[in-house]
């Protein structure tokens, strides 16, 4: 795997992206306004255990705290991970208990 892979947001298709060797890892996002939803991250299996969704969930994070947005994470893996990062959780606001609409 290589040292840095790098987090790009397309926002044209909807989603945080990495890529590593030739696999897509993706953290799809739904932006509602002021909130920026979190539906769903996929890592390959292969990739998994290498701290890509956490890169992801990082991402959107920092996109919300620069946009001012609120975070509704209903993917399980993105609530999860913020839960278990307090210190990167509270540099936004998150609604934990939204359906994102």
């Amino acid at each position: 795997m290589s040292d840095s892979p790098v987090v790009t947001d397309n926002s044209d298709a909807g989603r945080f992206e990495v890529t590593v060797g030739g696999q897509l890892a993706e953290l799809v996002y739904r932006r509602r306004a002021d909130r920026l939803v979190l539906v769903h991250t996929g890592v390959p299996e292969a990739l998994g255990g290498h701290g890509l969704g956490g890169m992801l969930v990082g991402a959107a994070v920092d996109r919300a705290a620069a946009e001012g947005l609120t975070v509704v994470p209903l993917c399980s893996f993105a609530r999860s991970w913020l839960e278990r990062h307090p210190d990167t959780a509270a540099r936004v606001t998150i609604d934990w208990g939204s359906d994102g609409s």
